[in-house]
């Protein structure tokens, strides 16, 4: 061990992660007590110093250097895990808050302390093992993850790819400066840590290449068909199985069986192609922000971008720095927070202590869960006692109103005409906070124009605005969002007694207990599903990871007790959703002031979850048969 590089390391640590690690690794609760507290931080990425004195946070560093030499000389071992109680003490100390007992569980399994594998109770024989073959569409993050624990598991399998390579979305999406807006270290696998990130926040090229390297590391690729994608679906009655058809990109076609689907395909897969009129005879290059096209330079170009979302956010300062003139067309102006650690690296340092300091990439992602977690979501409740509800949803939602208008002034407070236009008239929270990447700076460039007026059509090479104004154009991009409420549109579905998926979830309305099972689709399993978006926080890596737990326990019970069928009850599915309803009733995602993409045209909030990450952890945890109708398997005539 360089003695020079631990220390520079240890001078950039977090001081209240290092506390946990030497409280874990010695035992001695000295280090949970007065000098040592950390003072509560609300901040995703919080004050390093904890709030310590100089000389606390130094009596840390050489403690923990002096441990480090103990475990490297043989002198110290490293003790068993803590118990839960135990770690909601260290929990509850390193935050400088409570943490109730309920978050222990979960807290064990993201910080890798507990595996969420699921252990056979009676491995069943290698031929019906064989026999019962699932199918798995997708291989984004969600897909990948089935994959892994179905192989762990020996279960038959393989997965259909519509790409010509792994990564789902972030294969697809390639516009500048196209990134996650969660940290890294938790938008990422438990069972796989990476503590080689080199941004807080990365970029694409680094999301996709950590996916690569877990498909190759778990020798997932050999079970993966790509450029395949499903057509259709019939459910079998008399197989029990499911007849699956797929086509290639050669336009070869293929029937084949699964007794379990489990499809991975997303919610935010198909690009919202907005209607605009005549946009089909525009002579210039036009492209939705998913399908970006690398071969159209912008460079002099005057361009279009229709839609002020999460892409726009991110890839609009590389745009305006390229293009002669970027008129932008806003529906409704977006909340956007403090960019913060957005563009922040990860130094040599910080991924030394990942790497060499035990324990320290488990807190470290502990501390992201937490405050990238469950602690916002009372902040987005309804307040029937509030006086202010067209501005807020309670106090502490006005006062995150106030942070961010502030934010927003200080950017551009100096515009008044840009600040009528992008200060937002309805609740913080309403539509998916943004993270600015330099958005508000790009507003006030000179080649830069903020239309507020809807597009009504497109002529020649000219967009008409709802006041009759003419802009002209060369390049039309669609920032325009996705169609998250036609989830698995793209193939045609047959359930039992010929329902059809498509009619069931009419009307951007779809609905599944805990958004993975659908009444009279036996055997079907929908990940990241109706109503298991994170809008108030969180990681897709934690639901994905749940869920499929969720139907790997329902296919390990299944063999145990030889059903060859589940298919969730409809007044379970229906109890299920009442309550989602009721849910989001006194959410902000219901509010009236604004429309968002996570409700339909009813009003229904379909897309996202109204439930704490606990929550839908614990809903998850343990299947249970009885919400089911079961099926043993045919017997022979």
């Amino acid at each position: 061990m360089n003695a020079s590089e631990r220390d520079a390391a240890l001078q950039q640590a977090s001081v209240p992660t290092l506390l946990m690690c030497l409280a874990q690794i010695t035992g001695d609760d000295t280090w949970l007590k007065e000098p040592f507290l950390p003072k509560r931080d609300i901040s995703i990425f919080a004050e390093p110093t904890g709030g310590l004195s100089p000389q606390a946070q130094q009596a840390v560093r050489e403690a923990i250097a002096r441990v480090l030499d103990e475990l490297h000389s043989g002198q110290r071992t490293l003790p068993p895990l803590p118990d839960e109680a135990q770690l909601v003490e260290m929990m509850s100390v390193c935050l400088g808050e409570r943490v109730p007992s309920e978050y222990a569980p979960l807290a064990m399994e993201e910080m890798g302390y507990r595996d969420r594998r699921v252990e056979w109770h009676t491995p069943p024989a290698a031929d019906r093992l064989k026999d019962f073959k699932a199918l798995v569409i997708g291989a984004g993050f969600t897909g990948l993850c089935a994959a892994y624990r179905l192989k762990e598991m020996g279960f038959a399998f393989e997965v259909v790819e519509k790409n010509a390579e792994v990564g789902g979305t972030w294969w697809e999406n390639t516009y500048p400066e196209s990134g996650v807006d969660t940290p890294n270290h938790f938008y990422s696998y438990s069972y796989a840590p990476n503590t080689t990130w080199t941004s807080n926040y990365s970029k694409r090229d680094e999301m996709l290449a950590y996916q690569r390297k877990v498909t190759q590391d778990q020798g997932l690729r050999e079970h993966i068909e790509f450029e395949t994608e499903v057509v259709q679906m019939r459910w079998l009655d008399d197989a029990q199985q499911w007849e699956v058809q797929t086509r290639r990109s050669d336009g070869s076609t293929r029937t084949r069986r699964a007794a379990v689907v489990i499809s991975c395909v997303g919610a935010l897969n198909r690009p919202k192609l907005t209607a605009i009129k005549g946009i089909d005879s525009f002579k210039g290059p036009w492209w939705h922000s998913a399908r970006w096209r690398h071969d159209v330079s912008l460079q002099g170009k005057r361009v279009a971008v229709i839609g002020t979302g999460a892409s726009a956010m991110q890839f609009m300062r590389t745009v305006a720095g390229q293009a002669e003139h970027v008129t932008i067309f806003q529906r409704s102006p977006q909340w956007a927070r403090p960019p913060q650690d957005y563009h922040g690296t990860v130094s040599p340092e910080s991924r030394w202590l990942l790497e060499n300091v035990p324990y320290y990439y488990a807190w470290y992602r502990f501390g992201l869960m937490w405050r990238f977690g469950d602690g916002l979501l009372p902040t987005v409740r309804f307040d029937p006692n509030w006086p202010h509800p067209e501005r807020a949803m309670n106090y502490r939602n006005d006062s995150q109103r106030r942070q961010l208008t502030d934010y927003l002034m200080s950017q551009i407070g100096d515009r008044p005409d840009l600040v009528e236009k992008c200060l937002p008239d309805y609740p913080p929270y309403g539509k998916r906070i943004l993270i600015d990447n330099g958005w508000y700076q790009a507003l006030k460039r000179p080649n830069v124009s903020l239309v507020t007026e809807a597009v009504d059509r497109v002529e020649g090479n000219e967009i008409v605005d709802a006041s009759g104004a003419r802009h002209e154009v060369d390049v039309i991009l669609l920032a325009t969002g996705f169609e998250p409420g036609k989830l698995l549109e793209s193939m045609h579905v047959t359930g039992r007694e010929g329902r059809q998926l498509s009619q069931q979830w009419a009307n951007d309305d779809p609905r599944a207990h805990l958004g993975i099972t659908v009444p009279g689709f036996p055997n079907l399993f929908v990940m990241t599903g109706p109503n298991t978006g994170l809008a108030h926080g969180g990681s897709l890596m934690l639901i994905a990871e749940v869920q499929v737990r969720y139907v790997t326990t329902l296919m390990r019970d299944m063999l145990e007790q030889g059903l060859a069928e589940v298919e969730v009850k409809q007044p379970v599915h229906d109890a299920y959703n009442a309550r989602v309803d009721a849910e989001h009733a006194q959410l902000v995602w219901s509010h009236g002031g604004m429309r968002n993409w996570y409700r339909n045209a009813q009003g229904r909030v379909f897309a996202v979850m109204p439930w704490r990450m606990v929550d839908y952890w614990t809903m998850t945890r343990t299947p249970d048969l009885s919400e089911f109708e079961t099926r043993g398997a045919a017997q022979p005539a």
